[in-house]
């Protein structure tokens, strides 16, 4: 029977055997005795990892790629993402947050159906009876508008023009850059007033001039303009700053002549109302247009709420798919772990006897290679980090996207590439723990 004096010899040879490979050097003197305990040899097994990795520097950066490259692309993606959702909730929030607009119904003409909107079927005094009748309603405006031609000067542009009363500023979630917003008084006297949209400012007035007190025309008739709003941008429909917004009785009597309005906008107190109130806003409206049971609304009412989660939902959705093909690269980072330790475990099996034969655990032997695998999964999501917070940096200048440093998406790929290390180093560092000394002696 071979013995272990026979296989290693005493002294200095033992040395200088394990020493011929400059991942042995660091194992043997890091094999810890017997009789310390073993979160000390788990401390000792550390620097003996890193010699390991150090004497294949190269292998080790290759084996980190797939980790780095996983990393970078899920932080930069969800950046990306996280930016969008944002940049898309900014533009929604234009539309006014807790807002339900009512808008008449289809118009039936000898069997022809036309789309919403086309009958004519709400009134003015529709919104003063919800007003009345319905709690829970903080503003509410009917709504006259259309297109026209807008004169100033030498000047003139095309835009929508909207009817509507002061408190359809709160609603909408306006605000005044220059000038003011026209009153209840302007209302009540059907005061040719007016307040234009960025967009319509910038085309009548191009000197950037102040148009507060200019004289414009709409329609040919003459309106004196008091405010110019603040720029919301493009929103769901289109350009929001390309209007122009007069009183809602000078628009009706003076420029449109309509009985009927286009829609009626009011904004709930709280969101968990929205609905609540809706479900009363119908048969009110039922009653006051003498619908019969039989019959079919004349009216349909949206919610922006709706609008605004289901985009915000479309958004985080594409998200989320995308962060997830691009993590699909971490596993497969972890697979490279996983392969290159098995070669170690191979190319370092009389390494493993020596460091058994001279007193060394098995767990000693799966802790270094654990450490090991951990290192370079650790290592590979740092320079992840770094690369995927450096893309999301410099995108917004490079391709004009905006982005949003995710620092929970951060925190969560470095925990995930720790544990990949864990996980696809477990099986080679267990192999390598139960290797048999004499064997692994004897392996060239």
């Amino acid at each position: 029977m071979t013995t272990l004096a026979e296989v290693v010899p005493a002294g200095p040879p033992a040395l200088a055997a394990v020493q011929s490979s400059p991942a042995g050097a660091y194992s043997l003197l890091a094999a810890p005795p017997r009789r310390r305990g073993h979160r000390l040899a788990i401390f000792q097994t550390v620097p003996s990892a890193l010699g390991a990795l150090r004497s294949n520097k190269f292998r080790s950066l290759l084996t980190t790629l797939g980790i780095i490259i996983g990393v970078a692309a899920v932080i930069a993606i969800v950046a990306l993402g996280e930016g969008a959702s944002a940049s898309v909730s900014n533009r929604l929030s234009g539309l006014g947050v807790n807002v339900l607009t009512i808008i008449p119904g289809s118009a039936n003409s000898g069997g022809v159906k036309t789309g919403a909107g086309g009958a004519t079927s709400l009134k003015a005094a529709d919104a003063d009876a919800i007003a009345s009748k319905i709690d829970g309603i903080t503003g509410i405006s009917p709504v006259v508008g259309g297109g026209a031609q807008v004169v100033a000067g030498n000047q003139n542009w095309q835009t929508r023009v909207q009817s509507v009363r002061p408190v359809y500023a709160t609603i909408e979630d306006w605000t005044v850059d220059q000038g003011t917003f026209f009153t209840t008084q302007d209302d009540t006297n059907a005061s040719n007033v007016a307040v234009l949209g960025q967009t319509v400012y910038t085309n009548l007035f191009p000197d950037n001039r102040s148009a507060v007190g200019q004289l414009i025309r709409i329609r040919n008739v003459p309106f004196t303009v008091i405010g110019v709003l603040a720029s919301k941008g493009s929103g769901v429909g289109g350009d929001q700053d390309d209007t122009v917004l007069i009183p809602f009785h000078t628009g009706q009597v003076r420029l449109f002549g309509a009985a009927n309005v286009g829609q009626i906008v009011l904004q709930v107190s709280d969101s968990s109302l929205a609905d609540s109130v809706t479900q009363q806003i119908e048969p009110t409206l039922r009653s006051r247009h003498e619908l019969r049971a039989n019959q079919n609304d004349d009216f349909t009412i949206r919610s922006n709420n709706d609008v605004i989660s289901r985009v915000e939902g479309v958004s985080q959705t594409m998200t989320l798919l995308l962060g997830s093909v691009a993590a699909v690269s971490l596993v497969v980072g972890g697979i490279g772990i996983m392969n290159i330790m098995l070669v170690s475990v191979t190319e370092r099996t009389r390494e493993i006897g020596i460091r058994l034969a001279v007193g060394a655990e098995p767990r000693d032997i799966m802790s270094q290679f654990l450490v090991e695998a951990t290192v370079l999964s650790v290592l590979g999501g740092l320079i992840g980090i770094l690369l995927g917070m450096g893309i999301a940096a410099v995108m917004p200048y490079i391709a004009g996207w905006t982005t949003a440093m995710p620092w929970n998406a951060i925190t969560l790929a470095f925990g995930v590439s720790a544990m990949i290390g864990v996980f696809f180093g477990f099986y080679p560092a267990q192999k390598a723990s139960r290797l048999d000394p004499i064997v692994a002696l004897r392996y060239e």
